[in-house]
Order: structure tokens, then C-alpha cells, then sequence
């Protein structure tokens, strides 16, 4: 798959991160796999793969209803190791932006297969999906990736086609903070069309959002969200463009930050939030 962000004249193309994790060696196909990561849990269902799981974590909530009878393994931030390790499973899916260090030394320790996952881009975030149906020897949702890679390369098309707008994405409060520069959040908005803004997890302050201006502001909630309501009737008071224009929205947190089969759904919704031109 080529990558069209790779592109000289592409925006932010310099600043483009390095390839993510590859697979580890597996002597055959896993059977009995394990997931400490939400967006791939769900992938892993997409993709015709999740009669393989046999534990998840406690955020793992998508798809709704197919993760009745999985053992739980507690919280991304803290899974229970022990409990992992007597499951003897073939494979453990890690993410290094959602799952603390220790976790994979301490599986790995122990004997485990450990795939370390953490795509920086939505290009990255497709060809882990690949990574995994090659992986798996399961190609039978061959045809969902391409439609998603299709979506892709249109959305970007279109994003390219117009100026892009600038965008307050926060995923923290109390300082707000918004995705890094090298991370899959802010890439996935510049392919929908925005420009995130403070990229360098400086802190912000409603002053410096009067300041940059933006044209419009994404709020993620749901559960685990520390945004809500509230937050946007006072963003909406603030004498910035996406308060005079309406463009402040509260929209699913998962669409922003789980790279999967989770990015089709974003690429259908985010850009219709962020740049509506590109729509027309």
C-alpha cells in the first residue's frame, strides 16, 4: 500500500513517524490469544478473528454483546499478569501508547508471545491490520480492509483538496493536552481535514485557545472521558470561530483514538465535524 502522507508536497510529510511494531515470529497461527487492547479487540472481531480471544480487559466494550464469556484481565493501565500467564496463551496483543512498559517485559519474561503494537498514523494503523490477517493465515475480510484503504485514500484526496482547518482535540483536562505530533490522533485529523493544534503537549489554557483561534473543536466522550456537556456550553462562550460558527462538538472518544476498524467509522464521521466543505 502506498502511503499518499508520505508525499513531498503532502502536509507535515517531514514529521511522518517511523514504521510501528512488527509481528513477532509465530511458529503457526494463534489460537488462544489474549488482548490488552480495546481497538484491537474489536479489530480482531472484524476481521473474522475473535473466536480466537480468550480474555480482554475491562475496557474492552466493542463489538457490544460478542465479548460475553471472555475472562477479564483488569484495566489497560494495570492487567493482571498472573491471571494472563496462567491462561498459557499463544499470543498477547500490547500497545505501547496504551499499556504501560512493564507489562510486556513482565510477559515476555515469563515465556509469552508478545505482539507489540503502537501505529503512529492511519497508514500504520491499516497495515497492522494486514500484519494481522498474514499473521492469523485468515485472510477472509481481505475485502473490509481495501474498503476501509478506499475510504482512506479518498478522504485524503479530499483533505488535500482544501485548505485545511485548525482543530482543539483534547484527550486531557486539568491542563487541557491534545495528541502529539507523532502520534496516530493527530494523524488521523490532518487525513480528515484539520490541523490539530498544540502538538507538542504543551499545556493550554482558555486564553491560549482565544489566542490560536480555531475553526473547530472536537471533545471526545464516552466512557472513561472526562468531558462532557458542560465543557462545551464554555468553549461555546469563548470568542473563537468555532464558537461563532457552531463547529464545537462532542463525538464518540473511540473514533479519535482506537487505530482499527474502528477508522472506518471515523473516516465517515470526523470529517463531516471538522471541514465541511470537503463534504460538498
Amino acid at each position: 500500500m502506498h502511503d499518499p502522507a508520505m508525499d513531498p508536497d503532502t502536509p507535515d510529510a517531514a514529521a511522518q513517524p517511523v514504521a510501528a511494531h512488527a509481528a513477532p515470529l509465530l511458529d503457526e497461527s494463534p489460537r488462544r490469544v489474549v488482548s490488552l487492547v480495546p481497538s484491537l479487540t474489536e479489530s480482531l472481531f472484524d476481521l473474522d478473528l475473535g473466536a480466537r480471544l480468550i480474555a480482554v480487559t475491562d475496557a474492552c466494550v466493542h463489538p457490544a454483546g460478542a465479548l460475553d464469556g471472555l475472562a477479564r484481565v483488569g484495566a489497560p493501565d494495570a492487567p493482571d499478569c498472573d491471571q494472563i500467564i496462567a491462561l498459557a496463551p499463544d499470543l498477547v496483543f500490547v500497545s505501547d501508547e496504551v499499556n504501560p512498559p512493564s507489562v510486556a517485559d513482565e510477559l515476555l519474561a515469563a515465556g509469552l508471545t508478545v505482539w507489540q503494537t503502537g501505529p503512529r498514523s492511519v497508514f500504520e494503523a491499516l497495515n497492522l491490520l494486514w500484519d494481522i490477517m498474514n499473521a492469523f493465515d485468515h485472510p477472509v475480510m481481505v475485502p473490509r480492509v481495501q474498503a476501509i484503504e478506499r475510504a482512506y485514500d479518498a478522504t485524503l484526496a479530499a483533505s488535500r483538496a482544501t485548505p485545511p482547518v485548525t482543530v482543539f482535540a483534547p484527550l486531557n483536562r486539568d491542563p487541557w493536552r491534545c495528541p502529539a505530533r507523532e502520534s496516530f490522533t493527530y494523524d488521523l485529523l490532518r487525513v480528515c481535514g484539520g490541523k490539530s493544534l498544540f502538538p507538542d503537549g504543551e499545556p493550554v489554557s482558555p486564553d491560549d485557545l482565544v489566542a490560536a483561534q480555531p475553526d473547530a473543536i472536537l471533545l471526545p466522550e464516552g466512557e472513561g472521558s472526562p468531558f462532557g456537556a458542560d465543557d462545551a456550553n464554555r468553549l461555546a462562550a469563548l470568542d473563537i470561530p468555532a464558537a461563532r460558527n457552531g463547529r464545537i462538538h462532542l463525538s464518540d472518544g473511540t473514533l479519535l483514538t482506537w487505530p482499527g476498524t474502528r477508522i472506518a467509522y471515523a473516516l465517515r464521521d470526523l470529517p463531516a465535524l471538522l471541514a465541511p466543505a470537503m463534504m460538498e
